[in-house]
């Protein structure tokens, strides 16, 4: 597996040892909340407002990620609909004294943009190609 790259990262933090199990494995629970904020982060951007999360889609976790580890979180958008954004997002894990990266996990998260009300509301019009980075940039 290949990295993403850098212009496709959110979010990087450092796992600390508060976000812990008792066996010293990072909560899988603290990584999704870095991967919803990475996503919800593209969402805000992209719809140009509030955005709220509805659903995360199948997510496996193929290593552990342990304290001291770099957390790397990568997430593009992927489709819109009228009022919806579904975004893929990765998360990969370094040890914090080596420069090979492995991912951790992956998962589709779909938002809804919505008013000062909570209900939902349409997103601006895009190019149906153009895919937004967590850089800001675009391609398609």
């Amino acid at each position: 597996m290949v990295e993403p790259a850098n212009d496709a990262v959110a979010i990087r933090v450092v796992a600390m040892p508060a976000d812990t199990n008792p066996l010293g494995d990072i909560f899988g629970g603290w990584l999704m909340c870095q991967m919803d904020l990475a996503a919800g982060s593209i969402a805000a951007r992209h719809s140009g407002g509030r955005a709220v999360t509805i659903a995360a889609d199948s997510m496996t976790f193929l290593r552990p990620v342990k304290v001291g580890d770099e957390v790397s979180v990568y997430a593009t958008l992927d489709r819109t609909g009228r009022t919806s954004m579904r975004i893929n997002v990765e998360a990969w894990r370094r040890p914090r004294h080596s420069a090979a990266g492995e991912k951790v996990t992956a998962a589709a998260f779909t938002f809804v943009a919505v008013d000062d009300n909570g209900l939902p509301r349409p997103l601006p019009e895009i190019d149906g190609n153009i895919r937004i980075t967590a850089g800001g940039s675009t391609d398609g």
